[in-house]
């Protein structure tokens, strides 16, 4: 993709799912990229494993973004390894979701660690620039577009970064360019959690029937929607959430038509 080639990414929540298969796709391009997790030794075994192939252009910092110094500590910490920062990924999320019993802690930790966190590491992120152009990408979600049962924290906090990029977009235009995507269900160790019985087989349906593509999404499928979206490429998108879902928001509620009852459906 044009204009990746020999810049420099900060990746938060780059350790595993979908953050690891950005962090992995920028290096294949030859991005130098900084990466954080909360789990310090998931962290270096991931490093370590990237390190094998692309050397120092990989590195990792330990810390929680919800954390008050975390954004500062990180995007310093880029700034001293590689110089200027072209991009920011901001990928990492709390998987909180709880409603009616939902309590103050989770909502200050859900936004704080959310869309919060998003917003405080932009801040940083545009304070330590010289250059004029760069690009952010926050991850949203099909969550922060719909209603789903006993989820008010999580969707709430995911709705909210929509809101967020497009602010940002704005204020930054037109040097900066602020975008996210809104991926469906991403074969991830998250997504895995949820199922009733751990496996992938369990749930058929939540991905053969809720999806045009009738699939689960790849997290290398998404990393290279982000790094569309950070190229120059994708130089005229900006304030834009991209629905890399598979066409799950876009079916109605009688979803792939099979058991439709109307004329044309079989």
């Amino acid at each position: 993709m044009k204009g990746l080639h020999g810049k420099a990414a900060v990746v938060t929540g780059g350790s595993r799912g979908i953050g690891k298969a950005v962090v992995e796709r920028l290096l294949e391009e030859g991005v130098r990229v900084l990466f954080c997790g909360r789990n310090e030794k998931t962290g270096l075994e991931t490093l370590a494993e990237l390190q094998k192939t692309y050397g120092d252009k990989a590195a990792f910092i330990a810390g929680d973004m919800e954390d008050r110094d975390m954004p500062g500590v990180l995007i310093a910490k880029g700034r001293d390894l590689f110089g200027e920062l072209d991009f920011l990924v901001n990928n990492a999320f709390p998987f909180t979701a709880k409603g009616l019993d939902a309590t103050y802690e989770d909502w200050v930790h859900t936004f704080m660690a959310g869309p919060a966190a998003y917003a405080r590491t932009i801040t940083e992120f545009v304070k330590q620039r010289e250059k004029k152009e760069g690009a952010v990408v926050c991850v949203s979600s099909i969550s922060g577009h719909i209603p789903q049962p006993n989820r008010w924290t999580y969707n709430a906090a995911k709705g909210a970064v929509k809101q967020l990029i497009r602010c940002a977009a704005l204020d930054l235009a037109p040097a900066i360019r602020v975008n996210c995507i809104s991926p469906a269900w991403v074969k991830t160790g998250e997504v895995l959690k949820a199922t009733p019985k751990g496996t992938w087989e369990s749930v058929p349906q939540a991905w053969n029937d809720y999806h045009m593509l009738q699939r689960l999404q790849e997290p290398s499928e998404i990393a290279a929607v982000i790094a569309y979206l950070l190229s120059d490429d994708a130089s005229v998108i900006t304030g834009h959430d991209l629905f890399a879902d598979s066409g799950y928001l876009a079916m109605g509620p009688e979803g792939l038509g099979k058991t439709a009852n109307f004329a044309g459906s079989t």
